[in-house]
């Protein structure tokens, strides 16, 4: 006895009964089956620990979601607005004006980012690029007249960022203005969280230039596009993603669509002072590209695709699918009757 050999103690031993020896060989047993299982169970089965084809041990990526970037219009304002006739700047301003003016959706401290398409090695009368005059433009009244932070430009350009960038003139013109341009890399980068969207529900997206913005304006070249009949101003968000985009090119108008619900901009900028024609999106050729003496400047961009699809690229019968897709997902009307205001 414990007590005998040991008198200072104040218990005795209690001998272990059968049951309880069973009950903690039981409990041994099902601790190491379980061990076994983590250890040694394939690596798609539940709480496995094996990692075979090294995928357990890849670090998670992050994921976020963007903000809703826009701002309600005057309830007097139009939805669209239309400048025609005069210098670039002074199309720009017409068509800003009409809904409501650049005061109204960037205020003092704002940081802006602005996207074009500079998706080509182009230069600017070719169409296939947007117009640098209107990005030089732009910048400088949020700057000025705004009295915004920061201006930044960014896109993630088809061809060599660098030699977009400079081919089309959008580089110069962004400096010159006093904006900062961001040209993609690798570590650019992350997964975007896209609730709504059949094809990029979860799909990398150029998130650096996006750190602490709070303003978002697309500048996009009208432009004819021979998988889904036109690229305009929704077609302008696919410069954002990353990974393999070309595959969505087999389901062109439900990415369109997609992108509608990706981002909600500030504001959406048609630039139809150059427009392609056809042999879009790439061009190449002055003879497809037509003068159009235009700036259309919206808050629905789905109306914007619209009415450039028929009074600009000048086609008729039915629109693109992508617009049906983007109004069923709620990212804005096809109808544009009575929401438009043109100032020539």
């Amino acid at each position: 006895m414990a007590k005998e050999k040991y008198p200072h103690l104040d218990y005795q031993q209690r001998q272990m009964s059968r049951r309880d020896l069973i009950k903690k060989g039981v409990g041994i047993a099902a601790a190491s089956a379980a061990a076994s299982y983590l250890a040694f169970a394939p690596e798609h089965f539940p709480l496995s620990l094996k990692d075979d084809s090294g995928l357990r041990s890849l670090p998670t990526p992050d994921i976020f979601r963007l903000p809703d970037f826009r701002v309600a219009k005057e309830k007097s304002k139009f939805d669209l607005g239309l400048g025609r006739s005069g210098s670039v700047a002074v199309k720009l301003k017409k068509a800003l004006d009409a809904v409501g003016g650049i005061e109204h959706y960037v205020k003092p401290g704002d940081i802006v980012l602005i996207k074009p398409n500079v998706a080509f090695d182009r230069s600017p009368n070719l169409g296939a690029t947007s117009n640098p005059e209107i990005i030089k433009e732009l910048i400088q009244l949020i700057l000025v007249d705004c009295r915004a932070a920061e201006v930044r430009v960014a896109d993630n350009p088809i061809e060599s960022p660098a030699d977009c960038f400079a081919k089309s003139g959008i580089r110069l013109a962004a400096e010159q203005a006093g904006g900062r341009v961001y040209l993609p890399d690798s570590n650019a980068f992350e997964i975007l969280s896209t609730p709504g969207a059949v094809l990029i529900e979860q799909w990398p997206f150029f998130k650096r230039p996006f750190r602490d913005v709070n303003k978002v304006i697309g500048i996009a070249p009208v432009k004819d596009h021979n998988l889904c009949q036109a690229s305009l101003g929704i077609k302008n968000w696919y410069g954002l993603l990353g990974g393999r985009r070309n595959q969505f090119h087999q389901d062109i108008h439900e990415i369109i669509s997609d992108l509608s619900v990706m981002i909600q901009p500030t504001l959406t900028i048609l630039d139809g002072t150059h427009i392609l024609m056809e042999n879009g999106p790439t061009g190449g050729d002055p003879s497809n590209v037509k003068n159009g003496d235009a700036v259309l400047v919206g808050v629905d961009p789905v109306a914007m695709d619209a009415w450039a699809f028929e009074h600009l690229l000048e086609r008729t019968g039915e629109l693109p699918e992508y617009l049906y897709k983007a109004e069923a997902k709620g990212s804005g009307k096809i109808d544009y009757r009575g929401r438009l205001k043109e100032v020539v």
